[in-house]
């Protein structure tokens, strides 16, 4: 089985579901949008979240995507920076819980977390981050033994506002021999960052994920379809999804739409980290590209159904069952 490093930010989740957009207004928050908040902020939030019930869970983007290649058997690894207290704890157990081999170095301030406000009929998201820690995290913490052995290099794109830090890893990544893959995270990430975006993708990125938000920001393009073939032009594969609709792979002159797979959602929180972990479960196994990409949906269609980014064991042993099957009938 081929083995993925991930690096992120080493976040706890802590999970809202509200019945309006008024604390969105109230914290100058855009509706499905990202916005990193200093300590002070945070708190004010935290707060005024707690009467209303919280959940809180381990996560963080790439983070979430390696837990899930974790528990699809494949060698997981993860690479992040954490506080000295109980959310840093917390975030090593829940990762160490899932077999995935931690490298968490220690930072001076608090753990990070990230406030998930989950409004609307469609479950959409607005996070607003303190990175704390994670932010602590800088090119000089890295080690080219850090990313040896791995056939899979995955990056979250929250990261790439430490520009410095993504660019000696995707550089160390590359020099390993990994495959890389980058999910761009954030619309608001991508277009303050879009010319950095570019240059990594150029030279060392094969496979991009994104929404159909990002992929806009990143090509300004307002089709998704024409967003698709532009990002392919400047990586192997690239992989649009556009929520409920499905999503759209292309590699070369090979395209595939693929179908959201059925489900009753409550939460869309992780369901793109998950469905990069499915789709890049299935790359590991040398599927076609459009397997590749119906494994990620079926995947997404689960953790779309529970609260946060953690699918339940019921789940996972439905979604284990229609991904062999899938994979069975192309393995004949």
């Amino acid at each position: 089985m081929k083995s993925i490093l991930g690096i992120g930010n080493a976040l706890t989740d802590i999970l809202a579901i509200l019945p309006d957009d008024s604390l969105l207004a109230k914290y100058h928050l855009p509706k499905g949008s990202m916005q990193h908040v200093d300590m002070e902020t945070g708190d004010k939030i935290w707060n005024a979240l707690k009467p209303l019930g919280v959940h809180y869970v381990a996560g963080g983007s790439a983070a979430n995507t390696i837990t899930c290649t974790s528990i699809f058997g494949m060698p997981s690894a993860f690479i992040g920076k954490i506080g000295d207290d109980e959310l840093g704890l917390l975030f090593k157990s829940d990762e160490e819980q899932y077999g995935v081999n931690c490298t968490l170095l220690k930072g001076k301030n608090s753990s990070g977390r990230s406030v998930v406000f989950v409004t609307g009929e469609n479950a959409e998201r607005t996070f607003a981050v303190y990175l704390g820690a994670a932010l602590e995290l800088v090119p000089e913490d890295l080690k080219p033994e850090y990313f040896e052995g791995y056939d899979y290099f995955h990056i979250e794109g929250y990261l790439v506002q430490n520009q410095a830090l993504i660019r000696k890893a995707v550089e160390m990544a590359h020099d390993a021999g990994c495959l890389i893959s980058i999910d761009m995270a954030s619309y608001n990430v991508v277009e303050s960052n879009n010319a950095f975006l570019h240059d990594i993708v150029d030279k060392y990125v094969d496979i991009v994920f994104s929404n159909e938000t990002e992929s806009k920001a990143f090509t300004k393009l307002d089709s998704p379809r024409e967003a698709l073939d532009e990002i392919a032009r400047h990586c192997s594969i690239a992989v649009v999804k556009v929520g409920k609709d499905g999503s759209w792979v292309k590699s070369g002159d090979e395209v595939h739409y693929i179908e959201a797979w059925p489900a009753t959602p409550i939460d869309a929180t992780g369901a793109g980290d998950t469905y990069a972990a499915g789709f890049l479960y299935a790359h590991s196994l040398g599927m076609p590209l459009k397997v590749c990409g119906e494994v990620g949906s079926i995947i997404a269609a689960k953790v779309v159904e529970v609260i946060g980014t953690k699918i339940d064991i019921p789940r996972w042993r439905d979604a284990k069952a229609e991904i062999r099957t899938l994979l069975d009938q192309y393995s004949k």
